[in-house]
């Protein structure tokens, strides 16, 4: 059953305050409000008072439908920050005259762990990184080249970080056949007639299922390997500074696990260059815009350039295409099994979704010469 976070909790909720206080003094604390738009988690900035020793941190319930080992999704969490924490002592000469955080998970008040269970609710709290926005919607190309430096920076920072080190917290995560199979399954264990929207959207799907499993294939021939990820470095979980508009970090790190880094390359793209944003009801008017492609591929490679090979390199057009319509098939399953995954707000919430990933899939593809093109001319570069 979905957890209803608009329903169960106010700011004022004494479930929230009795959370918070189990990672801090009660008597510190504030305030306690609802942050951020995400699909999944449920989450708060708990604000504190002047004398406590930070000004706020971020409190989580971990919706364990999804994250059903949340365990170790935080051993992944606490192992992450680590390594990074190491990296950033080394005063990388990337980061030169910028500043970098990463969300560090807090110990329990009594220091016995690093979350608790609540009626039968999983909750954790991290650090909050300030004087930083997130946006839904790219704003320019300066914002642009951010977006695509900040995650080259956390994959830059990762780097090293040996792969099996990870647990692998969500089976089959950004495996495109895995989720085609997923919809077949959707598909043929549902009772028809569908909709004329719906019969178009599954068509769009079964005429591009020949390539479907180019990265996975890619992988079992050795040309790509797994490495540490983000796993959803959508737009809105870059940090921008309020001031510089830089990058200074990446957020909602649940989904670091191995995989291809392509997986990420391809979400932030398909999560950027769409200017209407993926919730907008006018797929008719979704493109994906190819300059601003160029600003973040240059931003990425400004950083990435130092562990991406010719391979890498060779697979980026092909990422660029499969990570929306993968995302489109995941949408759409979703909405035809009953939203069960991605929180909506009404009925035909997952389908709309759907249908502008598929959008931004078709104009990837009219736009496939100047892509492979563009790719091509950054591969040379240095």
């Amino acid at each position: 059953m979905r957890f209803d976070v608009s329903a169960a909790f106010s700011s004022s909720n004494p479930i929230l305050e009795t959370i918070a206080g189990l990672f801090h003094p009660p008597d510190q604390i504030a305030g306690i409000s609802q942050l951020g738009s995400g699909n999944v988690n449920d989450t708060f900035l708990v604000t504190l008072d002047r004398s406590a020793s930070r000004s706020a941190f971020v409190m989580q319930r971990l919706n364990t439908e999804v994250f059903d080992q949340p365990e170790l999704v935080m051993s992944n969490l606490l192992k992450l920050g680590n390594h990074v924490e190491r990296r950033l002592a080394q005063q990388p000469p990337e980061l030169s005259g910028r500043r970098w955080e990463v969300p560090k998970v807090l110990p329990t008040l009594d220091e016995d762990g690093h979350w608790v269970e609540h009626q039968g609710q999983f909750w954790r709290s991290i650090t909050h990184i300030g004087a930083a926005v997130t946006t839904d919607v790219i704003q320019d190309d300066l914002h642009a080249r951010e977006l695509g430096y900040g995650l080259g920076m956390f994959h830059h920072l990762i780097s090293d970080l040996a792969a099996d080190e990870l647990a692998d917290t969500l089976e089959n995560f950004h495996i495109a056949p895995a989720y085609l199979a997923d919809f077949d399954q959707v598909v043929s264990g549902s009772k028809g007639p569908f909709s004329d929207r719906i019969d178009e959207a599954v068509a769009f799907i079964n005429a591009r299922r020949h390539d479907i499993d180019v990265l996975e294939q890619a992988c079992a021939r050795g040309e790509l390997k797994r490495r540490p990820i983000h796993g959803d470095p959508k737009i809105n979980n870059v940090m921008i500074d309020e001031t510089s508009r830089q990058a200074v970090g990446l957020i909602d790190l649940d989904t670091v696990k191995p995989g291809l880094v392509h997986y990420d390359i391809g979400d932030c793209l398909r999560s950027c260059c769409n200017r209407l944003g993926e919730e907008t009801l006018h797929p008719e008017n979704v493109r994906f815009d190819l300059d601003l492609c160029r600003s973040i591929l240059e931003g990425y490679l400004s950083v990435g350039r130092s562990f991406l090979t010719p391979e890498d390199f060779r697979y980026l057009p092909d990422c660029i295409r499969l990570i929306p319509l993968e995302l489109g098939i995941r949408f759409l399953s979703d909405h035809l099994s009953g939203n069960h995954y991605f929180r909506t707000e009404r009925p035909e919430h997952n389908l709309d979704r759907a249908e502008v990933q598929f959008a931004l899939t078709r104009s990837i593809e009219t736009q496939w010469t100047e892509l492979n093109g563009l790719i091509r001319e950054l591969s040379r570069e240095h």
